[in-house]
């Protein structure tokens, strides 16, 4: 997507660590019309897979997400991170490393709102690691759903994360590739 791949090299920061600082678009500053363009891709690329419902993370998976399924007319569900007390005990929890946060977060889903034979359409932020997105698919496998696709908005492939659910041989779609960042240089596919 040319429009994410521009505000990418205009705006974002490698801080190094292999961190990319997308603040001003998509982490703490949402751009809705980059969103909606977005969700419209995300649409057009995943339709044919009928999904019936979108699992995220809170909190920056959430606007791709919800554009999304605004365009597919079907709901989102995100995982959250803390346990309100509007939620009921019994849960769909997993644990994943947060490269960002530098520690383990849990990703916590109330079966309310995920459930058997549901059909997922996992939407992220990012595609590094890939651990975020094998806790969501770990949650979407308990609730004894089907993972259908994966989007992300941005994929550092040189991560390695999409190797971690190539298996699964479902579509895989990253809006925008990055190859390599070094020092302020980011290079994209």
């Amino acid at each position: 997507m040319e429009q994410l791949k521009e505000r990418i090299l205009k705006e974002g920061k490698h801080i190094g660590n292999g961190i990319l600082k997308v603040d001003g678009f998509i982490n703490h500053q949402v751009d809705p019309v980059l969103m909606n363009e977005a969700g419209k891709e995300f649409a057009r690329l995943f339709k044919n897979v009928s999904p019936t419902k979108i699992l995220t993370a809170e909190i920056s998976g959430i606007a791709p997400a919800v554009s999304t399924g605004l365009h597919l007319n079907i709901p989102v569900v995100f995982a959250r991170k803390h346990k309100p007390i509007t939620m009921p005990d019994q849960v769909l929890l997993t644990l994943s490393p947060s490269h960002t946060k530098g520690r383990t977060v849990e990703l916590i889903v109330s079966p309310e709102y995920l459930g058997h034979g549901e059909r997922v359409l996992i939407i992220d932020d990012f595609l590094a690691t890939g651990m975020t997105i094998l806790g969501l698919i770990r949650l979407a496998e308990i609730a004894g759903s089907t993972i259908v696709g994966v989007g992300a908005l941005i994929e550092k492939t040189f991560e390695l994360g999409r190797e971690r659910f190539e298996k699964l041989e479902i579509p895989i779609h990253s809006l925008a590739r990055i190859k390599s960042m070094e020092d302020d240089t980011i290079v994209l596919y």
